[in-house]
């Protein structure tokens, strides 16, 4: 299966909306704690064998996540720990880049996503407790959200109604938001521990799944919030990300502390799927491939990037 060695250590990975060879990896020296950068853009060779670098990007302080564009097939944004907001166009010359850098947040920038309904706006989420809107044409931000008492650890787009978001927070709560109204329209007590991840689901907009470090992942209806769906637990250590699938309305993906890579159909009894084990340092960025069904990646801080189709083995040659 492909994969490739990363000078520091992985933190996201997510793969292109535009072609399905091609995917982008965030990561950061020293384990994010101090030191540089780098966004790697990568092309998986489709008769195996290791990723090709096709470019990269060197920044001065790590890299906690990246993100593509859904208008622009060239362009990036990625989430820095100086604070800053950066763009990346692939079809300029290293010496042109970054286009852009927005530098509003006050503490590390730990997540980004770009809104896939309007495709001109992207959401940033930040340790210094809020949520940034932005446009690709505007120098500043549109509107700062202000709501959660601690680290904003990721914001997701709805993937149908274009003002609407929610967000993940280390004060164990979630929030929706909806930008044309002034505060939060709801708020889910989602984990008794900080919460680290979320995401919609791709075919009913009113669900979300969350991942905390309690060690659970919990899938949640916004109609009626006051108890999950269902609650599946597996993972020893903290549940760092979680996916809802692309191509299957019940299909989660997630990455832990305990270094793996587990997949979750929640509608079924036996909700573990598949579990795979492939690194050796913590899992902190997993994704699933919009265009090939059942692709997944996944990443971490032994500097690995792994690509693999679902029920094979990451490391396989």
């Amino acid at each position: 299966m492909p994969m490739f060695k990363t000078p520091f250590n992985g933190y996201s990975v997510k793969f292109s909306p535009f072609y399905e060879h091609r995917l982008a990896v965030a990561t950061s020296q020293n384990f994010g704690i101090l030191g540089n950068g780098r966004i790697h853009v990568l092309d998986i060779n489709p008769s195996g064998g290791p990723m090709a670098e096709i470019s990269s990007f060197e920044t001065a302080d790590g890299v906690y996540d990246v993100t593509w564009s859904e208008e622009n097939e060239n362009l990036l944004v990625a989430a820095i720990a100086d604070g800053s907001v950066k763009l990346y166009d692939l079809a300029l010359p290293p010496a042109g880049n970054p286009i852009r850098s927005l530098s509003e947040h006050t503490r590390e920038v730990h997540s980004v996503d770009w809104n896939p309904v309007r495709r001109d706006s992207f959401i940033t989420s930040s340790w210094d407790d809020t949520i940034k809107l932005w446009t690709v044409d505007r120098p500043t931000s549109v509107r700062t959200f202000k709501e959660h008492a601690y680290c904003v650890y990721q914001s997701v787009w709805n993937p149908r109604h274009a003002d609407i978001f929610c967000s993940a927070s280390g004060d164990c709560t979630v929030r929706v938001w909806d930008v044309r109204e002034p505060v939060s329209t709801m708020i889910l007590p989602a984990h008794e521990f900080e919460v680290l991840s979320c995401d919609w689901n791709k075919y009913d907009d009113c669900l979300i799944v969350t991942a905390s470090v309690d060690k659970s992942i919990k899938v949640w209806d916004v109609r009626n919030f006051r108890v999950p769906i269902t609650v599946l637990n597996g993972h020893s250590y903290a549940v760092r990300k979680v996916k809802f699938s692309p191509h299957r309305q019940s299909l989660i993906a997630s990455c832990s502390y305990d270094m793996t890579v587990c997949l979750w159909d929640y509608q079924v009894e036996d909700s573990l799927v598949g579990r795979y084990d492939h690194h050796t340092e913590f899992a902190v960025g997993v994704d699933m491939s919009v265009l090939v069904e059942g692709l997944l990646a996944s990443t971490g801080w032994d500097e690995m990037v792994y690509v693999w189709p679902h029920g094979t083995d990451p490391r396989a040659p």
